[in-house]
Formats: structure tokens, sequence, C-alpha cells
């Protein structure tokens, strides 16, 4: 199983569709900014799962701001990560991760890539902006290692 996680979009929803093309993922989660991209990307592969968080441009939403999900197992908690002002350090981001037993904590918000396994176990994934960077995530449960950031 491989998961694609992307995060603001922006609007540009052409690197996503590259990314889909590429990996040929099972899922993907898509962590906000903007909402619509998700949607979009929704109708044009209707077979491919998305799951996804508003981020802090999509305005008002009724849409959960955090989620935890399973994939074949793993527990990811997802966010676009405004509520944990990750601009000022992943902290929050990470207590909520622990308080919840996620083995996976996603984010975005900062534009800036990153993933790393902190010595407890927990990943700790932003994907990067999709749209600046063209970056994303690949999560691969019950592989190692679980995540790699990729560029289009």
């Amino acid at each position: 199983m491989n998961i694609l996680v992307f995060s603001d979009s922006h609007r540009a929803l052409s690197g996503m569709r590259q990314a889909v093309e590429l990996e040929r993922p099972d899922s993907v989660i898509h962590l906000g900014d903007l909402e619509r991209d998700a949607q979009l990307l929704e109708q044009e592969y209707p077979n491919l799962p998305i799951t996804g968080v508003p981020g802090n441009c999509d305005g008002f939403v009724t849409t959960p701001l955090q989620r935890l999900v399973t994939y074949a197992g793993v527990k990811v908690l997802m966010s676009h990560g405004h509520i944990w002002n990750v601009k000022g350090g992943y902290r929050a981001a990470i207590y909520a991760a622990r308080q919840c037993q996620a083995d996976v904590v996603l984010f975005g918000h900062t534009h800036v890539p990153h993933c790393e396994q902190l010595e407890d176990g927990l990943w700790v994934v932003n994907p990067g902006s999709i749209r600046d960077r063209g970056s994303y995530a690949v999560l691969t449960p019950g592989q190692t290692p679980l995540c790699q950031l990729r560029r289009i």
C-alpha cells in the first residue's frame, strides 16, 4: 500500500496529477490549502480514495480540522498544522500525536518538507508544498522506511 500526501496545493492541480500518475497510489491524503483542490482531484480520479482536512486558507468549513485514521494498522493523525502553530515548531503536533497514540503525525502549513522518525518511533511528516516546491510524501505502511519525501 502506498499513500500520497499533499499539502498547500493552492489551486495548482497539475503537480498533484503528475504525482498520482507517477506513483499510482492506493490512497491520497490532502492536508489543506485548498480543500477544493482535493475535491477536484477526487472528481478526476473517482476510484482513488482521498481523505483530507481543511487549511487556514479554506475559510469557513464544517470539515474537522484534525483527523485520526488508520491505514494497514498504522494510526495517522493529520491536520493542516495551523491549529498546532507548526510555523513556531512541532511540539504541539507531536504532543497531539502522542496523546492519541498515533504512529504518524502529518501536517503542512510551513511549505517546508520534513520527514523524521523520533526516538519513540513517531513519524513527523510535512510533505511541503506541492505548488511551491513540487514536493509530496509517500507513506508505505508495513515497509521501511515508512515515509519518503519526493518531488515532481
